[in-house]
């Protein structure tokens, strides 16, 4: 007999009166399905260079930065071992990581990953006792300049380095408990950013005036960082579609497309809605674009169930109106973009989603001269079906008619366009 379980989401502070994420749960778990990818590889060892797989197997937070910096951290796990992290911050690490001990923690200077040979040969030679334990086996590497392969060939040369990415891409496929939790926490920080950016929304004020409303009411709730720079973009920026947020000054009609995403203890939320901006109401081609990627967003989400394909979602995935095949998914954690991925290379490689695969899916539909529609729904997916994460609602002015798996839409009160019949 099946029993019910009862869904719940936490919130994100520490209590006595309930279990909620176990932080030494989620690093411990985290850690087991890293060192068990690693035994079902070719590779004897990882070298880890992403900062969220840093995090991943050790716990470790560092600079999220806006863009890629080599340096910061890194972690050598071999496969019978427990990882070693090197940080600029060991003497941060070691009084306050506690689960690593001491001696695994090393420091690593900035600058030696980063285009000086000499140095990343000097660090290979001082940390020879653990690289000399593939030596003569083979290395998986993430991120690896030419300097960097070059040098540590240089100090091994019977060392084989192979690309480890796709090593901790298919540990982190399916998430754990905690992970999952985590995910909806940072969801339900996204949405207080949309709700504030809503309240700013109207004709006059300028993209980055509603994007600094959003930044504000997210990190007040605690996220480390955004998913990316954020976008608001307006009106002809919307198709073609401009993926960043820039100073116009939003007017009447015009269609709004907001894709943002908090970051919740180095779990990133993004999920996106488009709005009209005002008291009016949408043109008949708006509706119609906004009603075709809704119902390929809903489409898509209905193929989420255990035994179907990533190429199943991304054919259902496209509406009729994305002439680029803008129309994408991608799975989400520690990186806002990891597998499982919903591209047109689906087709050809699908992939078979099983129970705890989580992922965005994100169709666009565009004409120039009326608007673009980008809509993107967070979904899970469960022994039951597909769960949608993201509960905000859609601007029921663009819909003709609703999905059953979208709960809120057409239950809100306070569009600006009721104001005046209230």
């Amino acid at each position: 007999m099946k029993t019910h379980t009862i869904k719940t989401e936490f919130g994100n502070m520490i209590v006595d009166w309930e279990e909620r994420i176990s932080p030494e749960r989620l690093r411990t778990e985290r850690l087991e399905k890293a060192k068990a990818a690693l035994k079902k590889s070719k590779a004897d060892a990882l070298l880890i260079m992403r900062l969220d797989d840093v995090r991943y197997v050790t716990g470790s937070r560092s600079h999220l930065g806006p863009t890629p910096w080599l340096g910061l951290a890194a972690v050598f796990l071999p496969k019978d071992g427990e990882p070693v992290l090197f940080t600029m911050d060991a003497e941060h690490a070691k009084a306050r990581m506690p689960w690593i001990p001491k001696e695994n923690i090393r420091p690593l200077v900035h600058g030696i990953i980063e285009g000086n040979p000499d140095a990343i040969r000097a660090w290979a030679e001082a940390n020879k006792d653990l690289f000399s334990k593939v030596a003569n086996g083979v290395l998986g590497l993430d991120i690896c300049t030419p300097g960097m392969y070059n040098a540590l060939k240089s100090v091994f040369p019977h060392m084989e380095i192979i690309y480890g990415e796709p090593i901790l891409m298919e540990a982190k496929k399916i998430k754990t408990r905690d992970e999952i939790e985590c995910l909806k926490i940072v969801c339900a920080i996204t949405e207080a950013g949309f709700e504030a950016g809503l309240e700013v929304l109207k004709p006059g004020v300028r993209e980055c005036e509603v994007l600094a409303e959003i930044w504000r009411a997210m990190t007040r709730l605690g996220s480390e960082w955004t998913q990316c720079s954020n976008i608001v973009c307006s009106g002809p920026y919307t198709a073609p579609y401009r993926r960043f947020t820039s100073d116009r000054i939003i007017r009447t009609g015009d269609l709004v497309i907001i894709d943002v995403g908090g970051c919740f203890n180095g779990y990133w939320g993004d999920y996106t809605r488009v709005y009209v901006c005002g008291d009016v109401y949408p043109t008949k081609e708006q509706i119609m674009l906004h009603q075709d990627c809704y119902d390929a967003l809903f489409a898509a989400t209905e193929k989420c169930k255990p035994g179907a394909t990533t190429a199943d979602v991304y054919q259902a995935l496209i509406p009729k109106h994305d002439p680029e095949r803008l129309s994408i998914g991608h799975g989400s954690g520690l990186n806002p973009w990891e597998e499982p991925f919903f591209t047109k290379a689906s087709l050809d490689f699908p992939e078979t989603l099983q129970p705890g695969m989580y992922f965005s899916l994100e169709p666009y539909s565009g004409i120039p001269d009326v608007g673009g529609i980008r809509l993107e729904n967070n979904v899970l997916v469960t022994e039951d079906g597909p769960e949608v994460i993201s509960t905000l609602p859609f601007d029921d002015r663009l819909l003709e008619r609703t999905h059953p798996l979208d709960k809120t839409t057409g239950r809100k009160i306070r569009y600006p366009i009721l104001k005046h019949n209230l």
